[in-house]
């Protein structure tokens, strides 16, 4: 915690308006700091001194962008959203999803700005306001969702925006990208979070099993029911329900599923008792939805029950950036018994050069695979499977006196010459940054 008191300020005093705000805001739960228009950090309430500051690095009086990206630009010009630039625009609030620098390392961090106006309604300071996302990590992490990359990051910012509301939310992504991780983090950041979270694999089931699994049964219903059974629809009472692959939901079973999301009420098999359901809805398909509807494979109204808010999940092939992020984590997660593992430099890029079809699962699977051949606890290249057939056609890492002969001949913009270099404009400001070129 910041030795300093609550909401001391810069030399320069503040206006009356900004005084009164600080005394304000000290009463406040959740960490904010007040800005000036020139990215200056005038205050913090306690809670972000507690969350957020450090005795080894005094925040007060220094830009936002140095405290929290390290940066020496703006968030904009490092090629990130900058809120301020936004609510400057907008004359009005922004809220945006960062990875900022904290006293533990890497967070992902909701960020929410408001611009204060005088009564001539010029901006004359701004209020951020700051939590950190408990459902992903920014580091190595022993379970959960893990990554950093542009792509992941958009994903878990639209969850974040979804998972306090009560609308039914569709995961779309290719198999193995984790769906049913992003699935239980809504749950876990939701107002259901102390409830049951019920999985649903909608994958492989027979009409009349799938009816069965989702609503129950009664003693004597069929062959085989010698006692009542009560479905996952009941066991997710006060909780979530996540179908899984709703895409393979077979078609006559649809209206069912429809009729249970539209009227809340349904009947076990064989039985006359209408029960009343109580579950968030989170769906999930590789399947491409859209086209099935037309092709009469999937119900237009349920398609449209199911995606009040859908959110499409990227590929590994997009995330590189997250890779090294992901085997690190899985190396870390060592079930009883087995050994922690590292990695060489060596395997990794090849780790990273891969465009990986299969996605994190097939990642996941591969490092299983080379534990068995690590004897000495490292895995090298030899341990890994080769697939030329899978090497993905993205560049290598740009090299430092690649990097400065690019920049010696190339008159665009930084968001250009990213595109040209095949990495997000973020990407490259670090490399450049790195390098002593920014």
């Amino acid at each position: 915690m910041n030795s300093q008191a609550p909401f001391p300020v810069n030399p320069t005093p503040p206006s009356a308006q900004v005084q009164s705000l600080v005394s304000f805001l000290e009463h406040e739960s959740h960490p904010m700091i007040v800005l000036d228009p020139d990215y200056n950090i005038l205050a913090a309430n306690t809670a972000y001194q507690r969350q957020f500051g450090s005795v080894d690095q005094p925040f007060l009086g220094h830009k936002c962008y140095r405290i929290s990206h390290h940066y020496d630009v703006p968030c904009d010009q490092a090629g990130e959203h900058c809120p301020m630039k936004k609510a400057q625009e907008l004359r009005g609030p922004d809220r945006v999803l960062h990875i900022h620098h904290t006293p533990r390392g890497p967070e992902h961090v909701e960020v929410e700005l408001r611009p204060i106006l005088d009564d001539h309604g010029a901006i004359t300071a701004y209020v951020e306001r700051l939590s950190v996302v408990r459902s992903a990590s920014a580091r190595p992490s022993d379970e959960g969702l893990v990554g950093r990359s542009p792509a992941f990051n958009l994903a878990l910012a639209a969850l974040q925006r979804v998972a306090p509301s009560t609308l039914p939310v569709l995961l779309l992504g290719e198999s193995g990208t984790g769906k049913e991780l992003f699935a239980r983090a809504v749950h876990e950041t939701s107002e259901r979070a102390s409830g049951p979270f019920v999985v649903v694999d909608c994958s492989g089931l027979t009409e009349t099993l799938f009816e069965s699994e989702l609503f129950g049964h009664e003693k004597g219903a069929f062959t085989g029911a010698t006692t009542r059974k009560p479905g996952l629809v009941e066991t997710a009472q006060g909780g979530t329900l996540f179908l899984d692959e709703i895409g393979d939901v077979p078609l006559a079973m649809q209206v069912k599923l429809l009729r249970l999301i539209e009227s809340g009420t349904y009947r076990r098999v064989g039985g006359v008792e209408t029960l009343h359901a109580n579950f968030r809805l989170v769906a999930a398909t590789h399947k491409p939805l859209e086209k099935m509807m037309a092709n009469g494979e999937f119900r237009q109204d349920l398609y449209y029950r199911i995606s009040a808010f859908p959110i499409p999940l990227p590929p590994l092939r997009d995330r590189a950036e997250d890779i090294a992020l992901l085997v690190n984590s899985f190396l870390q997660r060592a079930g009883a018994g087995k050994r922690r593992l590292t990695i060489d430099p060596g395997a990794m890029t090849q780790l990273q050069r891969r465009s990986w079809p299969g996605n994190v699962r097939e990642l996941r699977n591969v490092l299983e695979r080379a534990r068995l051949f690590a004897d000495d606890g490292v895995i090298r290249t030899e341990h890994l499977p080769g697939a030329p057939a899978d090497v993905s056609a993205a560049r290598p890492p740009v090299a430092a006196e690649s990097l400065a002969a690019v920049l010696a001949t190339f008159d665009g913009t930084r968001s250009e010459l990213a595109a040209r270099l095949g990495i997000s404009e973020r990407t490259l400001y670090r490399r450049l940054k790195a390098q002593g070129l920014a």
